[in-house]
């Protein structure tokens, strides 16, 4: 088995209510350099790992992670819409192998997902349609979360069982860094959207648009400084960077649920997609990180990374 691994932090306010013209040229350069990082490997297999935004899972039923036999994008904030290219063998293959290695697994034959596992398809691959891929939901945003041990757990059995396959497979993270957009919680919500939060009604037309345009106002007042989420912090989110970089991912089994939403901001725990892909891509052999990117990005409320990493 050849394996490598990809992460690339996600927003849906990019295009939309981008930063200042030199900022965006550098995450373009990154990009673009991730993209060709991608094509030179050529994989014939991507497992995706990625949160949710209450568009696939709610309360009704929500699993820390779960793996997809087949998945749909529902295409909020202008991301592609429809089904992704799911490979349906090789999914019940990582899924058998995870639960053989003592994960509790959860699997879903029709997952819906958003544009967390959208936009890194089309970002590195032109489209969700274009490359085999096994979607694999991380839990960031509905608490209570797991602990982040069990997200590594979750990583190394996916990539020992992903080893199995005789394939060239790319690990990909979406998500994160530090950031904290108007993502609703369950805990006080008013009544309607406690009953939205929990039975997953989809939104109509006019209610996604109202929401779409409520983030962003908020991209727009979180780059003016006029908000009250919690900063982007880059120190954070270089530690969480170079822990990956030198493959020490035994640290993160110390991080609390708490300790990184107070640090990172509520939607930190999307990082817990980065954590499981490097496990993944620790768990076939040694590594070396390629590539790392980093800027904080207030006007798509996020400190903004690219990393690119292989094994030896």
């Amino acid at each position: 088995m050849t394996a490598a691994a990809v992460g690339l932090s996600h927003s849906p306010l990019i295009g939309r209510n981008d930063p200042e013209p030199d900022v965006l040229a550098r995450v373009d350069r990154a990009v673009a350099d991730a993209r060709d990082f991608v094509r030179d490997f050529g994989p014939d297999l991507v497992v995706l790992y990625a949160p949710d935004h209450y568009n696939g899972f709610f309360y009704r039923e929500m699993p820390p992670f779960c793996l997809a036999t087949e998945a749909r994008a529902v295409g909020d904030f202008g991301s592609p819409a429809g089904p992704l290219s799911v490979d349906t063998d090789a999914a019940k293959s990582l899924a058998r192998g995870v639960l053989d290695r003592g994960v509790d697994l959860t699997v879903s034959a029709r997952m819906t997902v958003d544009h967390g596992f959208a936009q890194p398809l089309e970002v590195l691959f032109g489209g969700i349609d274009r490359v085999p891929v096994v979607p694999v939901f991380v839990n960031g945003v509905a608490t209570p979360l797991c602990p982040v041990s069990r997200i590594r757990a979750l990583g190394t059995a996916v990539g020992e069982a992903a080893a199995g396959l005789g394939r060239r497979v790319l690990f990909l993270a979406s998500g994160g860094l530090s950031h904290d957009p108007p993502v609703p919680v369950l805990e006080g919500a008013p009544p309607r959207v406690a009953d939205a939060l929990v039975e997953g009604r989809p939104p109509t037309p006019e209610q996604r648009a109202r929401g779409e345009q409520r983030v962003l106002q908020a991209g727009r007042d979180y780059a003016a400084g006029s908000t009250a989420m919690i900063p982007i912090n880059p120190d954070w989110d270089n530690r969480l960077l170079d822990h990956l970089e030198h493959g020490e991912l035994t640290e993160f089994d110390s991080w609390t649920v708490e300790g990184m939403a107070k640090e990172g901001g509520g939607s930190a725990h999307e990082v817990r997609a980065w954590i499981a892909a490097f496990a993944s891509l620790a768990a076939t052999g040694p590594y070396a990180m390629n590539s790392r990117f980093y800027e904080a990005v207030p006007a798509w409320i996020a400190g903004f990374a690219v990393a690119t990493a292989q094994g030896r």
